[in-house]
């Protein structure tokens, strides 16, 4: 017989499976425990501290990221002691850090002053100035690093090597003036950066942000509405979530930036090429096509409605097909297109149209 095995949270039991941390079967079971530098993509560091819980049986505080649930291990979430730990922890990461949002939330939200509002932390410990060093220079068009705004989580190089095996940045210099930093400091368009945007996507404080947005004095993420989608640049399928800001253009409504979070069930798992995060202004082009149009007898394009342009492009193709054999024709489809999409394309080729002369452009 299978024993289960179980861990205690607040005196509540629950099952957990092998290789499980504390902070996985809380987050199970709805029980909250902060944190500023785990992703469930990254490898647990530990870093930021404000997961640290009570374990019975343990002298010091454990990060419940980090740390493996054992069979009948009783946790405390919730206590004067991990109360009193989180206040005085984000009262130190609140003195170098700006204290009000205009100065730090110009391009995402930021958790760290969220955390402090939560928990009540004391925000009268005096503030110094951040000594971290800056890259205003650099030349990218869509990275920006606000160094005032940067805890240090490192979920960003953790990203940039975990995930995308690139290691375009990491942590530099000692003690306060520790940064996030390239080799040489050097842009990051001279660094093996693939300008994924994976950093942005990972930094809970906003310190590293989307260049387009900020230069455009749009609103932060959290006055955003966002509106889920799947990009169209190739065929894998990427979830995104298109952020909106609808009092933009007058009330038409602009995307003002692209982020696909994690869920675990989708083919990205919240990661996303350059394409997929910053090429979403070709939407707003004003030479883009946004009804069907056919061409006239003068050779001119006019405005018609779906039905007649179905059936013009069916009409097309048969005559095509009556004057020189099924073999006269060619389907070609697009990576853009979704798997289901090209499906179709050759099934209208080959079932309908009888040929086999059907590609797509990424050949997959």
């Amino acid at each position: 017989m299978i024993q289960e095995t179980q861990i205690r949270i607040n005196g509540e039991k629950h099952s957990f499976r092998p290789g499980e941390t504390i902070l996985d079967v809380a987050g199970r079971a709805g029980v909250e425990i902060p944190t500023l530098c785990h992703d469930p993509r990254l490898k647990p560091a530990g870093a930021c501290r404000t997961c640290l819980v009570e374990v019975e049986g343990q002298r010091k505080l454990l990060p419940a990221c980090a740390t493996p649930a054992t069979t009948d291990m009783a946790v405390v979430s919730e206590s004067e002691r991990v109360d009193r730990h989180r206040k005085t922890l984000l009262a130190l990461y609140a003195t170098d850090h700006p204290s009000n949002r205009e100065a730090s939330e110009r391009g995402a939200p930021d958790e760290l002053l969220d955390m402090i509002e939560n928990y009540r932390a004391p925000t009268d410990w005096g503030a110094m100035a951040s000594v971290r060093a800056n890259r205003h220079d650099d030349r990218n068009p869509y990275i920006h690093f606000e160094p005032d705004t940067c805890i240090l989580c490192a979920r960003c190089t953790r990203y940039c090597d975990e995930v995308e095996a690139v290691s375009a940045i990491t942590l530099a210099g000692r003690g306060s003036e520790t940064t996030i930093s390239t080799v040489d400091g050097l842009s990051l368009l001279d660094t093996s950066c693939e300008m994924c945007g994976g950093c942005i996507d990972v930094c809970p404080t906003g310190a590293m942000g989307e260049k387009m947005p900020l230069t455009r004095g749009d609103k932060p993420e959290r006055e955003l509405e966002k509106v889920r989608s799947t990009c169209n640049f190739c065929g894998v399928g990427c979830q995104v979530d298109l952020n909106v800001d609808r009092e933009a253009d007058d009330g038409a409504g602009r995307i003002v930036k692209v982020t696909s979070p994690p869920t675990g069930t989708t083919t990205n798992d919240g990661n996303l090429c350059v394409k997929g995060r910053f090429a979403y202004d070709f939407v707003h082009h004003p030479d883009r096509l946004k009804v069907p149009l056919v061409r006239g007898a003068d050779g001119e394009f006019y405005e018609t409605s779906w039905e007649d342009a179905l059936q013009k492009a069916a009409a097309g193709l048969q005559g095509v097909s009556e004057r020189h054999g099924k073999n006269g024709l060619g389907f070609v489809s697009s990576s853009r297109c979704t798997v289901e999409e090209n499906y179709l394309v050759q099934k209208l080729s080959r079932a309908v149209f009888g040929t086999n002369n059907v590609h797509q452009c990424a050949a997959t």
